[in-house]
């Protein structure tokens, strides 16, 4: 595991952004998909204009492990 500390509101907006292709994958093509597609279009600049990655040597790594821990945080958090 990478020993890299991710802020508690990247890895919530990362958890957000998960839930929210969730639940886009879950509904049908015919159904409305709008708001849920500008959530996700939303949250994907949010994600990427985080003060987090001005740093120099953000690695394309760390937005991998920033997934991965998110994925774990969203799945603990709906259990």
């Amino acid at each position: 595991m990478m020993s890299i500390h991710f802020p508690d509101d990247l890895l919530d907006l990362q958890a957000a952004w998960l839930r929210t292709y969730a639940d886009l994958a879950d509904l049908p093509a015919h159904a409305g998909t709008t708001a849920l597609r500008r959530r996700l279009i939303a949250l994907s600049c949010s994600i990427a204009a985080h003060p987090y990655w001005t740093v120099p040597g953000r690695s394309p790594a760390a937005r991998v492990e920033l997934r991965r821990r998110a994925r774990t945080r969203t799945w603990v958090t709906a259990a």
